[in-house]
């Protein structure tokens, strides 16, 4: 009887650590996402504001 419940304990003690090692990987994950996603934006971001700094130079030369 003493094995079965120690058998029972080791289960549920299996069950919650790996939820909780589960939960902390897809945490980690969607983190890893996030900031690719923020990365590309940002490059998209720097390039169009490149593109209208040069732009703005492109209209003051044409002016003088």
């Amino acid at each position: 009887m003493s094995r079965t419940v120690w058998t029972v304990l080791g289960v549920i003690a299996a069950v919650v650590i790996a939820w909780f090692l589960v939960d902390l990987v897809f945490s980690v994950l969607w983190f890893v996402v996030k900031l690719a996603i923020v990365a590309v934006v940002a490059v998209a971001v720097f390039f169009w504001l490149r593109w209208l700094a040069t732009r703005r130079d492109d209209r003051k030369a044409v002016e003088r």
